[in-house]
């Protein structure tokens, strides 16, 4: 895999839907009406799927760094070995040669000798200081480089790089397109500003920019000193490689006498200084060819900024690691170097109090973190730091334009930390962790409370000039990951002002939601904020509970969805959402009337449930519309009521001729015969038409479509007087006591019923009730069936699956009025009776 390549999704801003198949033939599946074993939430199974696949499928590879590393050890060899002639040389010079033959040395050689000494001192001098300062020189992001012969390009290329900025702004001045001008307009606009933004004031200099002298300030200035260092350094090299040469070559050290005893060994100390220093000035020579052999041929460096998919700007940050690993190498032992990865790295920086440094590890830790080859190394290492999570969650709170991209590589990782359920835990379990993920969020409210008076003239609540729309994108992208928890969507309920946040950005405006080219921006917004709200309102149990009643309360939750119905037909996936919200709202009975007395909401929803198109995704957003009329009609008499005056009977019996349609359908009008009372009997009877399509359905169909029949049957015969049905089983083509064979047959297939149907037995014995009080002649069918031995097993393996009418979850929410052993007894009373 090419490591260029692969970059998170999540992390630049892109979002992706995955709607979870179902079969074609089963459009009635829910999460409501059935319990659910696992987690439902496509986006949850989709990023395990996708990180199973990946940890399965992904090859092992080694960091990039390595390289650099290896580099360094092999640099540090020389720079060690050149040191240690260098010490010799110098040890031998002054003992030996200048303490013992000082006197007798020629007057060329004592000169030569001092020369070197001096050049090699300078040359010592230089280096040990060269490290400090190529250290310091990449502390500005602008004016970092590598100090090499590439540095003489920089002002050749100066004058190239101006023609090229002047022939730029020429063609700014052409004519361009409205649109054109408008972007052109913003984006110099935003960078005037941001350029000429008030810095803010600090205690420290940037050491970039340190006049050493108040004169000459551009030789002084410390990001050159290490330019003049490296020059010196090879010039007092080359010095010292053609002073050695010469003598080695000459040998002319003077004439030594056979009586001379001071001098008989002059020649040899001479040759072994010279060769001392031949080898040392050209060992250090070797060690810069290598540098400049890798760094501006080989072009190690890029290669490394390659692979690690850094881009551009990230050359920074490999040469300011690279310059690191050296010094350890030189200054401690030379396997320092080695125990350096660019994510501890980057953890160290970004701990560090200077901007320049914060910037440099905050863009390490992003691009590995949302890198498919390093991202689980740098995760884990990022998770296991509790230090490093909090400085993460304080960055989220800085507002200077300044720090506009620390903070958003800050919230891009932490959001790839959500992702995985042990980190998304560590994150929330962080002191105001959820205050500074909604700092995250801007609405209008929060530009006109900013009483920050700088923040309020840079900013001037305008997105071209901060990017509150990629921050509003990552915070809520951060709030989804860490829903997935149950504990975590409690510290959400709880923390002030995040829900209104949080809702304020499902409000879209008509003209978007009809726009065929909405801005993607605007409506992956509204699409992110409604999948939150769907997470934290279909959360279990009473933090479940709490978070219904909170989303409810708040004024604009049901008016800001019913706009998406309204107007969202381009936006099948947002209205999706949005009356999927509903449904989990309806849960809870104040939020039920809440929503049924809103205008226009369940009009909206039958509108959708009824509107004409076979597309997947229509299809879907029909499937889900249904779900929630039944879920707001059920023990709701007043929305029964409303729904009957919507005159909508006729088109629901005849919805159950639809295979889309059916399931949802039949669970309305049974919600409305059982909840709507006494009251609206005559409007009921238009129900009663139906009954010929359910028998059928009851006989021929099985499983859900068969339970949500049984269910509706049950209710619709009790509007029927004996001469009616009796008619509604000629037309159905039916005879009364093949359906008694049915129930019968139904009660020993399911003897433990599945999830899919928990109210099959239910229904099954509450048509069988209704027979045999209908007709005596029924129980003797149901006796010579023998349905009370089949009604007994019922009761010996009645489950409390078959106890509730809905669930969140596995857990049950709504139990029924009329219990499944009194339904039993009822059942076998009748027969006994009989």
């Amino acid at each position: 895999m090419d490591p260029k390549g692969p970059n998170s999704t999540e992390g630049d801003g892109s979002f992706r839907m995955q709607i979870a198949e179902q079969p074609s033939d089963n459009w009635g599946s829910s999460n409501i009406f059935e319990p659910q074993r696992e987690a439902t939430d496509p986006m949850e199974n989709k990023d395990s799927s996708i990180a199973a696949s990946n940890s399965r499928g992904r090859r092992i590879t080694r960091a990039p760094e390595k390289k650099l590393t290896l580099f360094a050890l092999r640099l540090a060899i020389l720079e060690k070995v050149a040191s240690g002639l260098g010490a010799l040389g110098f040890i031998w010079a002054t003992v030996v040669l200048l303490g013992g033959f000082a006197i007798t040395l020629d007057k060329t050689d004592f000169w030569f000798i001092t020369i070197i000494l001096l050049i090699e001192g300078t040359r010592i001098f230089s280096r040990s200081h060269e490290l400090e300062w190529q250290h310091q020189s990449t502390w500005s992001i602008t004016d970092a480089g590598i100090n090499s012969f590439r540095a003489l390009k920089s002002s050749s290329n100066f004058l190239l790089r101006t023609i090229k900025r002047k022939v730029r702004s020429v063609c700014t001045v052409l004519p361009q397109s409205h649109h054109e001008r408008e972007i052109t307009h913003s984006t110099h606009a935003r960078k005037a500003i941001i350029q000429n933004l008030p810095k803010v004031p600090t205690r420290t200099w940037t050491t970039s920019d340190v006049p050493l002298l108040p004169y000459a300030k551009w030789v002084f200035l410390s990001r050159n000193i290490s330019k003049l260092l490296y020059w010196l350094q090879l010039l007092s090299a080359s010095a010292c490689v053609t002073l050695s040469l010469i003598k080695l070559i000459k040998q002319n050290f003077g004439e030594v006498s056979k009586g001379d005893s001071d001098k008989r060994n002059r020649n040899a100390a001479l040759n072994i200084f010279y060769s001392l220093a031949f080898s040392e000035a050209m060992l250090f020579l070797l060690e810069k060819a290598y540098w400049e052999w890798n760094v501006m041929v080989y072009r190690l460096l890029e290669e490394v900024n390659q692979e690690c998919a850094f881009g551009p700007a990230g050359i920074v940050s490999v040469k300011r690691f690279f310059y690191d690993a050296y010094s350890k190498c030189v200054n401690g032992s030379i396997f320092d170097g080695l125990k350096m990865d660019l994510v501890s790295f980057g953890m160290e920086l970004l701990a560090s109090d200077f901007i320049d440094e914060q910037l440099t590890g905050s863009r390490i830790l992003q691009k590995f973190a949302t890198n498919e080859l390093y991202s689980d190394d740098t995760l884990q290492k990022i998770g296991i730091s509790i230090s490093v999570m909090e400085r993460l969650v304080e960055m989220l709170n800085w507002k200077d334009p300044q720090q506009e991209e620390i903070r958003r590589s800050a919230a891009e990782i932490l959001a790839q930390l959500a992702g995985k359920k042990q980190n998304s835990l560590r994150v929330a379990g962080i002191p105001g962790a959820m205050e500074s993920i909604s700092s995250l969020l801007y609405t209008d409210r929060d530009c006109r409370d900013a009483n920050d008076e700088i923040y309020q003239k840079t900013i001037i609540c305008d997105q071209e000039n901060y990017e509150f729309s990629v921050f509003n994108h990552l915070g809520l992208l951060i709030l989804k990951k860490l829903a997935r928890d149950h504990d975590n969507c409690g510290k959400m309920g709880n923390t002030r002002g995040l829900l209104p946040k949080i809702i304020d950005f499902t409000h879209v405006e008509e003209r978007w939601l009809r726009n065929d080219v909405a801005p993607q921006s605007q409506i992956m917004t509204v699409k992110r904020s409604l999948q939150v709200i769907k997470m934290l309102a279909s959360t279990t149990g009473t933090t479940g509970k709490l978070l219904r009643q909170e989303i409810s309360e708040i004024v604009f939750t049901i008016s800001n969805i019913r706009e998406i119905l309204q107007h969202g037909e381009k936006h099948p996936p947002l209205q999706k959402l949005g009356i999927e919200i509903l449904t989990s709202l309806a849960l809870e009975e104040e939020a039920t009337e809440k929503i049924g007395s809103t205008g226009g909401v369940l009009k909206e929803l039958f509108r959708i449930f009824f509107q004409p198109g076979m597309s997947e995704s229509q299809n879907r957003v029909k499937v889900v519309a249904g779900e929630a009329i039944a879920m707001l009609v059920f023990e709701s008499q007043r929305n029964s009521q409303r729904i009957l005056q919507l005159d909508m009977v006729a088109k629901l019996v005849g919805a159950l001729e639809d295979k889309v349609l059916r399931v949802n359908a039949a669970r309305i009008l049974r919600n409305l015969c059982a909840y709507s009372g006494l009251d609206c009997f005559i409007q009921l009877r238009r129900v009663t038409t139906a009954a010929p399509t359910v028998l059928q359905a009851i006989m021929s169909e099985e499983n859900k479509l068969q339970e949500v029949m049984l269910g509706l049957a049950a209710q619709v015969f009790k509007l029927l007087t004996s001469q009616e049905s009796s008619i509604m089983f000629e037309q159905a083509g039916i005879e009364e006591r093949e359906l008694a064979k049915k129930l019968v047959q139904i009660l020993r297939h399911y003897q433990y019923p599945p999830i899919k149907v928990p109210r099959i037995r239910r229904f099954a014995i509450e048509m069988a009730i209704w027979m045999m009080q209908d007709r005596k002649e029924h129980i003797h069918i149901f006796k010579s069936l023998g349905m009370e031995q089949d009604l007994e097993g019922v009761l010996e393996t009645t489950s409390e699956l078959e106890s509730f009418n809905v669930f969140s979850g596995t857990v049950g929410l709504n139990r029924h009025s009329t219990s499944m052993h009194l339904l039993v007894m009822t059942a076998l009373k009748l027969l006994a009776d009989g």
